[in-house]
């Protein structure tokens, strides 16, 4: 793991240790959580306090200040695409029973956010990275608020937790460990894509308004396996893809 007090980006940083790695032709190691989660994983991870220029869901500025989370992680994940669950719905759900552990009631917005109250509290960004039609390994950017101020329409943990701006639950320092686990369930339970099917749409997010599709007003139906969105009204239905 390498951790930075500030960089300009996560990912940036995760990607110049991915291509040097390659360079050298080293494997992806076999311990993402350093011991600390205790799960399977294997992967490499880059934290920093903060971020200059922290990106989400299609290259849109994510504010990365101290006090949150912010890391970006490499790991193995299983080469039968039509076997392994959806990547970003397995780490969604390993992320909410972590945060559920804690005192969190979470929702998961389609397709990258996890939510408290109707409030943005996680984005995550995953991606597969593939030497074609082969999984080399699966990457994930995550952004977690902890004690710091969030933006307009979103909550920090300490915020969720207690009401308050601060909770010692909430620390960056306390939420890596609950953050590596969270990645670790998401590849322990890659073989089994029903069980993550389940668990996300138990957590999904339903808009009582509905949502705003194609200048449509669709009802939120539930998940499709491979990580689709499933949208009806009456005499139709459309299942969404997610695209980053």
């Amino acid at each position: 793991m390498r951790r930075f007090a500030v960089c300009a980006s996560t990912e940036r940083e995760l990607e110049r240790w991915l291509r040097s790695r390659e360079r050298e032709r080293r494997p992806l190691p076999g311990a993402l959580a350093g011991g600390l989660a205790g799960g399977p994983a294997g992967g490499l991870a880059v934290v920093a306090a903060h971020q200059r220029f922290g990106h989400g869901q299609r290259g849109r500025p994510w504010d990365s200040p101290v006090g949150g989370l912010w890391l970006s992680a490499a790991m193995p994940w299983p080469t039968a695409l039509p076997d392994s669950a959806s990547l970003p719905l397995a780490v969604a759900v390993g992320l909410a029973l972590q945060l559920e552990a804690l005192g969190a009631l979470v929702q998961l917005k389609w397709p990258n956010d996890v939510l408290v109250g109707g409030r943005k509290l996680a984005g995550i960004l995953p991606r597969l990275r593939l030497r074609g039609a082969q999984v080399r390994w699966a990457q994930v950017g995550l952004g977690l608020n902890g004690i710091n101020h969030p933006p307009s329409g979103a909550i920090s943990l300490a915020q969720a937790l207690s009401q308050g701006p601060f909770h010692p639950k909430a620390k960056p320092q306390r939420l890596l460990k609950p953050v590596l686990a969270a990645l670790d369930w998401a590849q322990a339970r890659a073989p089994e894509p029903e069980l993550v099917r389940q668990q996300a749409e138990a957590r999904l997010h339903r808009p009582a308004e509905g949502l705003l599709h194609g200048g449509q007003i669709w009802q939120v139906a539930g998940l499709e396996p491979d990580g689709g969105l499933r949208l009806q009204r009456p005499g139709a239905s459309v299942i969404l893809q997610r695209s980053f």
